[in-house]
């Protein structure tokens, strides 16, 4: 695992600037750094070693010198495709993944994202026809940014080491603060940061001549099959210990995190490593730490935990939005960047769990479009009525959520696996006005499944927006700040394709979620564990913000000057105060802004740590 950075262009000071930048994502790479200086390019590289220790240094060359590649990710079958290539004709002088991506364009261009299975972001400069091609995985795994300026392009891993590059001067996009407030993540292609993009999963970027081309290269469709409940299960297991097996290779030790849910519990009873790690708080029914020592010792792997205190949680909060690149308002990043840490300390490299409830149907929301279909039944006019009178009852009033929800189609309803502040709410705390609505920016992905089920329609949703803006962002920046590699066995190609074919009832049914994953697994679980709820890292700011220290930190942000810029504070005083009284739960609406000016003093109020 790495972190890249580059700039077309000539520049007189290219080799001071691209070192600026690396120093900023030294984190990335501790154990070694590379520069390519070329007329027109400039391609940055920091390394941490997992796979040939000794001779994967980057930026790396073809035969000729004429192609150059910077590569942050592992390509899972490369040991394939080498064969493929030797067979060709190319020749190697590594045992690297990243040897093979530039054989594999020699041959393919860029038909060679067909071929890759694993988790990437890359770069490749053709020297002799002055074109740069760019490429991110199709779940998104790994990140991969750019901007243009008036000198050329600035890309990489991460949108910090845009900021010493003298081109680029940041400032803040406030659309994306106003969609953030509804999302919870950064939703659109556009980042926080004015004219910086991020490029988007399954795509491909081109730089030629001074023209700029992104283009889709893949999307994520299901085409169910007819089969029982245990071929489904079988299928599943079988095909995810094939990939386990394909992410434990490593020339390095690989261990596991692990929580109290199903997902990390089925990685670790079948990866065979000998370390886990887990996080809690110091709050009871947030700490699952005694289960997962357990489940450790069954499998004869030894488990690292570690209990969060609330002071060490509050005080990381800066670094870990500065981490991030943009604001996230997950708690559950927290509790990822303490376990990644915990981690660095034995292993350079960890599986993780995520995607599990994406692609197998996992989250308790999904079950909603079978609890309204009887209502969904009744005039839609009858519905709008009882709707407009639900408006009226008070919130949390039992029933009023349902009968609100019900009068809505799953387009309408469903934006992701957050829905933090309404656009009514929003444009009542903001001191500007949003362009976009959250259906402008869902519409294109339900327009391409609009003959599926809902379930189908919301999975595909969650996969093409929250798995990759929240799920995969944590994973990736948390992990990378404390020089860690995560690696998702279940955001595989082989994987989906499995998960693609699951019938509708086989994923979710009023039961439960996950049926056939869940019977895969317990083949190797307790039927206990292999039916537990989703969980998540549950995260205790609840409580905390209705504690007076705590309360004060927050309300010392909410009047500050930067607040004062984006929000009316009157708003968002109400909010805090409501909660801080019990009247309320606003902890999530507080927590969107509290991380959005935690970020905003990192990026633009001085260094950070």
């Amino acid at each position: 695992m790495c972190g890249f950075c580059g700039f077309s262009g000539q520049n007189p000071e290219a080799e001071v600037v691209i070192n600026k930048m690396l120093d900023k994502i030294i984190h990335r790479g501790p154990d070694s750094a590379g520069v390519y200086l070329g007329e027109e390019m400039t391609l940055g590289f920091r390394r941490l070693s997992i796979i040939d220790l000794e001779n994967g240094a980057q930026p790396m060359y073809n035969e000729t010198g004429s192609l150059v590649l910077v590569f942050n990710g592992e390509i899972y079958n490369h040991k394939e495709l080498r064969a493929l290539l030797e067979e060709k004709g190319h020749y190697f002088t590594t045992s690297t993944d990243a040897e093979v991506l530039l054989h594999l364009y020699e041959e393919h261009g860029t038909g060679m994202l067909n071929h890759l299975r694993g988790m990437f972001a890359f770069a490749i400069y053709d020297m002799e026809a002055d074109k740069l091609f760019c490429a991110r995985d199709p779940f998104g795994i790994k990140p991969f940014y750019y901007t243009r300026t008036e000198k050329g392009l600035i890309f990489g891993s991460e949108i910090k080491s845009f900021t010493v590059h003298p081109g680029f001067t940041p400032m803040v996009n406030p659309e994306a603060l106003a969609q953030y407030l509804t999302f919870q993540y950064s939703v659109l292609t556009e980042t926080f940061f004015k004219g910086v993009y991020k490029l988007p999963p399954g795509h491909h970027l081109t730089l030629e001549n001074g023209d700029l081309a992104v283009a889709r290269y893949h999307s994520h469709i299901f085409s169910p099959a007819e089969m029982s409940l245990d071929d489904a299960a079988e299928q599943i297991d079988v095909t995810i210990g094939e990939s386990i097996f394909k992410h434990m290779a490593s020339d390095v030790e690989v261990g596991s995190f692990l929580s109290g849910g199903v997902d990390s519990s089925y990685t670790v009873a079948r990866f065979g490593g000998k370390k886990t790690f887990t996080v809690g708080f110091d709050y009871e029914n947030y700490n699952e730490i005694e289960y997962a020592k357990s489940l450790s010792e069954q499998i004869g792997a030894e488990n690292f935990s570690k209990i969060i205190t609330t002071d060490e949680f509050w005080e990381s909060l800066s670094k870990v939005q500065y981490h991030m690149d943009e604001p996230l308002a997950d708690p559950a990043a927290v509790a990822l960047y303490f376990v990644s840490r915990e981690a660095a300390k034995h292993v350079k490299a960890v599986l993780s769990g995520e995607g599990a409830d994406e692609l197998f149907g996992g989250y308790n929301i999904y079950k909603e479009p079978l609890s309204l279909k009887w209502y969904a039944k009744l005039p839609l006019s009858l519905r709008e009525w009882l709707a407009s009178l639900a408006k009226k009852l008070p919130v949390g009033t039992k029933g009023r959520g349902f009968l609100l929800r019900g009068a809505k189609t799953v387009e309408e309803r469903y934006i992701g696996g957050a829905y933090i502040f309404a656009p009514e709410e929003r444009a009542k705390i903001l001191k500007f006005e949003a362009i976009q609505e959250p259906m402008d920016i869902t519409r294109p992905f339900y327009a391409q499944v609009k003959h599926e089920d809902d379930i189908t329609k919301m999975q595909y949703l969650d996969i093409h927006l929250w798995l990759a803006g929240d799920i995969l962002l944590k994973a990736d920046k948390m992990s990378m700040a404390h020089c860690l590699e995560v690696r998702v066995p279940f955001l595989d190609r082989e994987v989906f394709r499995v998960a693609s074919r699951l019938l509708t009832k086989h994923r979710v049914s009023k039961k439960g979620t996950k049926l056939a994953f869940r019977k895969a697994a317990a083949a190797h679980l307790p039927q206990d564990v292999a039916d537990r709820r989703k969980l998540g890292f549950p995260v205790p700011i609840r409580i905390w913000l209705r504690e007076e220290k705590y309360y004060n930190v927050v309300k010392t942000h909410f009047t500050s000057s930067v607040a004062s810029r984006y929000f009316n504070i009157e708003a968002l005083l109400a909010l805090l105060d409501e909660h801080y009284s019990g009247k309320q739960d606003n902890s999530r609406k507080i927590w969107t802004v509290f991380m959005f000016l935690l970020w905003h003093s990192e990026y633009f109020l001085g260094e950070s740590a």
